[in-house]
């Protein structure tokens, strides 16, 4: 595995800016990125170029969410202090190194993604023949290879996108990770860290290349984590240089598997805007009462007094997210005997969205009566991104022969 440890701490994760930000991704998404803010150090972008693959041909929705999106971010508790937040169109890097991947990645390693077909075969409504949409898999490598971003969070539906940035990553690191001079840079870097540093690194490496022993290659790698006084070439060089190879550039990243939404639309499948099943995160009062009150029901309760099965009700899905085990039991009661109406059984699921969402209508009020607090925001974010991103850029290019002095 050749992961930079130091690197496994940060997290990248984007959104496609296509539209406004429902309970599903509230469910599905913020709040774990909430939960990593925490404990990594985490980059979160809004994927706009990736919306274009499938909204090329009506661009405007993408310009007209992406402001609202990070908005809606803070809204719901993702911090600036905590993660770094910018727009993916901003920091031009992710294009260019998007661009000198491509001339090294098989054209096969992308048709084979799963998605591939999978998104062209659900969206056969528009045309996803093109180039862009082709290799909008190997963007999202660049945009993870990038900030070397040591995990990324995604559902077991995405672990194919993560497996193709970890070959990618392999491919460039044997292509381009040939250092002149590495070895004797490598000797270097390993002297810089003191002698009995040094020794104890030139032990382990020995006991991992020579005899297998995997629980050196451990040791030898936390003994580099602990290293404060060598570069981050010189970390790098010291970790390829363990494992039996020339540097690093382009550590592979893990995915970090997160949980399935559990987060049901109002027609009991999966809530997406395709399906028009949503609930909005700044959906006024009102209408998040008539979107349940009006939701479907088991179709065998035509009478009031008629008994139901909440297993067949879509209503029954929202109380298992909202719903706490007494709720749950009055509903499975007062549903299979008639005990209790519709109407009555979705107000304690109307009583919960409301209070989950009134805090984060009023903090989106806020936030977009102070749009400079905003843009500074996502302004400071790009800057930061850009200045991570250009420090990898700059390692790639010279890699590549392409740093011109």
């Amino acid at each position: 595995m050749n992961t930079l440890s130091m690197h496994n701490q940060r997290v990248l994760s984007g959104m496609r800016a296509t539209g406004q930000l429902h309970l599903g991704h509230y469910h599905g998404v913020l709040k774990n990125w909430i939960n990593l803010q925490h404990e990594y150090d985490c980059f979160f972008f809004v994927a706009d170029w990736h919306a274009l693959t499938t909204e090329y041909e009506n661009p405007g929705v993408i310009a007209a969410s992406a402001m609202e999106m990070v908005a809606d971010w803070l809204a719901v508790g993702i911090d600036p202090n905590r993660a770094v937040l910018f727009l993916q169109s901003r920091v031009t890097e992710h294009a260019e190194l998007h661009l000198l991947l491509s001339m090294m990645t098989p054209i096969s390693w992308l048709e084979r993604v799963p998605t591939y077909k999978d998104q062209q075969e659900k969206l056969r409504n528009r045309d996803l023949a093109t180039y862009g949409f082709l290799g909008y898999p190997l963007l999202q490598s660049a945009d993870i290879l990038i900030y070397k971003a040591g995990m990324v969070p995604v559902g077991e539906d995405q672990v194919s996108h993560v497996e193709l940035t970890r070959e990618v990553a392999r491919r460039f690191n044997h292509l381009y990770g040939q250092e002149p001079g590495f070895e004797e840079k490598a000797e270097s870097a390993a002297r810089k860290m003191g002698k009995k540093a040094a020794r104890l690194y030139h032990e382990l490496r020995r006991s991992y290349q020579e005899q297998g022993d995997h629980e050196a290659l451990e040791k030898a790698r936390a003994l580099l984590e602990d290293q404060q006084n060598i570069t981050l070439g010189d970390r790098e060089r010291l970790f390829g240089y363990l494992e039996g190879i020339s540097k690093i550039i382009l550590p592979e990243p893990q995915p970090l598997l997160t949980k399935a939404s559990k987060m049901p639309g109002l027609d009991g499948q999966k809530m997406s805007k395709s399906y028009g099943n949503t609930i909005s995160l700044r959906e006024a009062p009102d209408e998040v009462q008539n979107k349940l009150r009006t939701m479907p029901t088991d179709p065998a309760r035509v009478r009031r007094s008629d008994p139901g099965d909440p297993a067949k009700c879509p209503v029954w899905l929202l109380h298992e997210v909202y719903s706490d085990d007494d709720t749950k039991h009055w509903v499975q009661q007062g549903c299979r005997s008639a005990g209790i109406g519709c109407l009555e059984c979705k107000q304690p699921v109307i009583d919960a969205v409301q209070a989950e969402l009134t805090p984060i209508r009023q903090r989106a009020a806020e936030i977009r009566q102070d749009m400079n607090m905003l843009r500074k925001v996502i302004d400071d974010g790009c800057e930061k991104a850009r200045d991570v991103a250009s420090e990898t850029l700059d390692e790639v290019r010279e890699a590549m022969g392409l740093l011109y002095r």
